[in-house]
């Protein structure tokens, strides 16, 4: 079975979260990620692995390194859901605060 990742399975874990934002500085190697984590390589990289599957991390092989980038864009699609849910929760409070100050 296949299992589909997006851009919100990347951002739902707190280390995947830090990776991203670490990256956000410059591509760097999977150990120059490591240097900031207390745990073993191979947790990271499982983190990388998923951050790729979801298409927030690019790896690019660089001789014997592979060199990690983050990928912006599909972050877009959390901060549109963001907007577009913040326009829609605003409008039902409004309507729920104009109820209420009807209903008085």
């Amino acid at each position: 079975m296949i299992q589909r990742r997006d851009v919100f399975q990347a951002i739902s874990d707190p280390t995947r979260r830090m990776i991203i934002q670490k990256l956000s500085r410059g591509p760097q190697n999977l150990a120059g990620i490591i240097e900031d984590f207390g745990v073993s390589r191979q947790a990271i990289a499982k983190h990388i692995k998923i951050l790729n599957e979801c298409g927030v991390v690019s790896i690019t092989p660089k001789g014997r390194e592979q060199v990690c980038e983050v990928r912006m864009a599909p972050l877009d699609e959390v901060s549109n859901w963001v907007a577009e849910s913040r326009t829609i929760w605003g409008q039902r409070f409004q309507q729920l605060g104009k109820f209420l100050d009807d209903e008085k």
